[in-house]
């Protein structure tokens, strides 16, 4: 049956509101609150935050992406379920402490003198001693002396309780603890801009999703300078300004304005022998709207600049649209001239030779590239499709167990985009590279972003240029010329004219294989071989394909210098492996999914800084509350409370002697033991 208090409706409701309360401000509910934001905090950390959602997606994969963003962990420090946690961390630590404080305070103040004997004695560390006349005052000058702060209970029967203790202000480390929880709390609440939350909620403001200028953004996706809290990141080229920030939010942004006007006067950047970055900052004007007035100041990392609550960090650093010049060559022309072509980093330009057109969206430019040099496995005898470039380039070299890194110069990155919107991602070196001894210009291809980079060879020639391999590959794909390769081929390999059958099969081959490789590279020649000759002898029939082709080629190489006015090469282990080379970059170039090859001969940098605004409120209440958890776990761990009851009994002539701790420890134990002795003698000597 139930009770009078609980069968009222108002005392089910005071009931359940005690319930509530319990389980709030209950310890258990703390501590899973804490770990729960503790595994939330270490996903914050090693996932990397508010990319765009493209690379998300690229990363993780389609599925996992999307429960990634249901569950909010790519921004898990302004997610609604880690504020909501925050709340109920900040409701609960407050509401232990309303509970607990005033006991805690309680204890502090006072001494226990009214214990009883026979408490007393059911201590574990306890003692006797004689109580001469002069007892009291002997322990209270000891007492004193160690320390101790004491109080003295005389009772009606004529005993004197002397309470003592020492190391009691342990227990504000329980209240600096559980108050900085509370403090940091709430500086990750003002820090992850709970109006802002609740504006997004309501409608009041809507993240922008299209591509527009700054200018363009509808106020709806604009926040003022009296924003509570903001971090994102702008770059901005030397002579170049912004007043604005981006702040990436979920799959668009929020344009957030500035209080002042940011301009870069100079960027300076310092570098190792390497070439890798030792040293950069920026030398900025900073110009206050509201006064009109200017102001010098430079900024590195480290070193911000705070201003008006916002702090300016030295994050980064970029290309603020170099120019570039480049010489263009067609892969697949029968010509060997190149072309000028001019591009600017981050903008667009347009390629056309008359039937197709396409556009160049030039995407990064870097001065310095470091790489380990150490020697790489030797390639195979035919490698396939940029076989290993990726890992060379990318990962040091292949079989190299030592670091040697050195600076293999300047680099840049386009976009070839097509009439249909199809676009491949180009990686082009400006200098040739040397690689197994010998030099080469590289260019990475990629169809998506979600893939690396796989590199293709182009071989330098003599001279260190690249016109020997281009003028080869004209010559190659001229087959007006194929008769006269064929021929010289065949009176190389057949100088005797007495078979003219023989030679004239011979000529026929080089011809038949000469188309093949122009048309399609190795896949034409083995669909040939596929569908020509039984599978006992494709083997056989590929390795003097291959080396009639390469006999041929070089050929090719001899006729390209002859009409270019040049004396013919000599037959060397450089020429043959120049011709080796050319084949397979002849091959590979089929794949290049380009019909033209950009190469950077200039270039005039244009460096930009990449800057990082912040507006954060709530850091400084986070580090008065991780100094308040320092403080507070300091008194915790190593403050002990200890108390002692000495009971002086006249009558009887004994005193008993009982002492306590908060933590029983052998340094306790050694402690009490010493106590002992020390008030053994005093007494004993009266």
């Amino acid at each position: 049956m139930e009770s009078s208090v609980t069968s009222t409706p108002s005392g089910r409701q005071r009931l359940a509101h005690h319930t509530l309360f319990e389980l709030l401000s209950s310890m258990r509910f703390a501590i899973s609150l804490l770990t729960v934001l503790a595994i939330a905090s270490a996903i914050g950390t090693v996932l990397q935050q508010n990319q765009a959602y493209s690379s998300y997606v690229i990363e993780f994969g389609a599925f996992w992406f999307d429960v990634f963003r249901l569950l909010g962990l790519f921004d898990v420090y302004h997610s609604w379920w880690f504020l909501l946690i925050l709340v109920f961390l900040v409701l609960s630590t407050g509401l232990c402490l309303y509970r607990q404080v005033p006991l805690m305070l309680r204890e502090i103040r006072t001494f226990r003198e009214h214990a009883n004997e026979s408490s007393l004695r059911s201590f574990a560390h306890r003692s006797e001693f004689p109580a001469p006349a002069n007892a009291g005052e002997t322990i209270t000058r000891y007492l004193t002396g160690q320390g101790f702060r004491f109080k003295v209970a005389p009772s009606p029967s004529g005993d004197t309780l002397i309470a003592a203790k020492a190391g009691s202000y342990t227990r504000l480390g329980y209240i600096f603890t559980h108050a900085a929880i509370v403090i940091i709390c709430l500086g990750g609440l003002i820090d992850g801009n709970v109006p802002l939350k609740i504006q997004e909620t309501l409608g009041w403001k809507k993240i922008e999703k299209r591509d527009l200028p700054q200018d363009q953004v509808p106020a709806i996706s604009r926040l003022s300078t009296a924003n509570l809290s903001f971090r994102g990141s702008i770059t901005i080229p030397e002579n170049g300004d912004a007043d604005v920030v981006f702040l990436n939010v979920a799959d668009g942004y929020l344009v957030q304005e500035l209080p002042f006007l940011i301009k870069l006067k100079k960027f300076r950047i310092e570098h190792y022998p390497t070439g890798q970055p030792k040293t950069f900052e920026s030398d900025l004007i900073i110009t206050d709207p509201d006064t009109k007035k200017s102001f010098e100041t430079t900024i590195a990392v480290n070193h911000p600049l705070i201003y008006k609550g916002i702090a300016i960090y030295q994050a980064s650093f970029g290309d603020g649209g170099s120019k570039l010049k480049l010489q263009g060559w067609n892969l697949y022309s029968p010509s060997s001239k190149s072309f000028p072509f001019d591009g600017v980093v981050n903008q667009t330009a347009q390629m056309s030779n008359g039937a197709l057109a396409y556009s160049v969206e030039f995407g990064d430019f870097r001065k310095f590239n470091i790489q380990d040099a150490g020697e790489a496995e030797p390639n195979q005898e035919k490698p396939g499709f940029l076989q290993g470039m990726g890992k060379v380039m990318e990962e040091g070299a292949a079989g190299s167990t030592k670091k040697n890194l050195r600076n293999v110069g300047p680099s840049y990155q386009y976009k070839l985009r097509d009439a249909q919107g199809q676009a491949h991602e180009y990686h082009n070196y400006m200098q040739a590279i040397a690689i197994d001894g010998r030099s080469y210009w590289i260019s990475g291809m990629r169809a998506s972003p979600a893939e690396p980079f796989r590199y293709i060879r182009f071989p330098a020639d003599e001279n260190g240029t690249l016109e020997g391999y281009m003028r080869l590959r004209a010559t190659l794909f001229d087959k007006s010329l194929h008769p006269e390769i064929a021929r010289r081929f065949t009176d190389g390999a057949l100088p005797d004219k007495s078979n003219p059958a023989l030679r004239a099969k011979l000529h026929d081959s080089a011809m038949k294989i000469l188309e093949l490789f122009s048309n399609r590279g190795f896949d034409a020649l083995g669909k040939f071989i596929e569908e020509t000759l039984p599978e006992a002898e494709r083997e056989k029939a590929a390795d003097t394909y291959i080396k009639v082709l390469e006999r041929a080629l070089f050929e090719a190489n001899q006729l390209s210098r002859s009409r270019a006015g040049l004396k013919p090469a000599e037959v060397s282990s450089d020429s043959l492996q120049f011709v080796r080379d050319s084949l397979n970059a002849l091959n590979d170039s089929f794949f290049f999914g380009a019909p033209v090859y950009l190469q950077l001969t200039d270039f005039t940098e244009v460096t930009a800084t990449g800057l990082q605004i912040a507006r954060s409120p709530g850091k400084n209440i986070v580090y008065a509350g991780s100094f308040l958890l320092t403080l507070g776990i300091f008194f915790m761990f190593y403050i002990r409370e200890r108390r002692i009851w000495l009971l002086v009994k006249p009558s009887a002539g004994t005193t008993l002697f009982a002492m306590s701790c908060n933590r029983k420890t052998i340094d306790f134990d050694k402690e009490f033991e010493r106590h002992q002795r020390n008030l053994a003698e005093l007494l004993s000597k009266g």
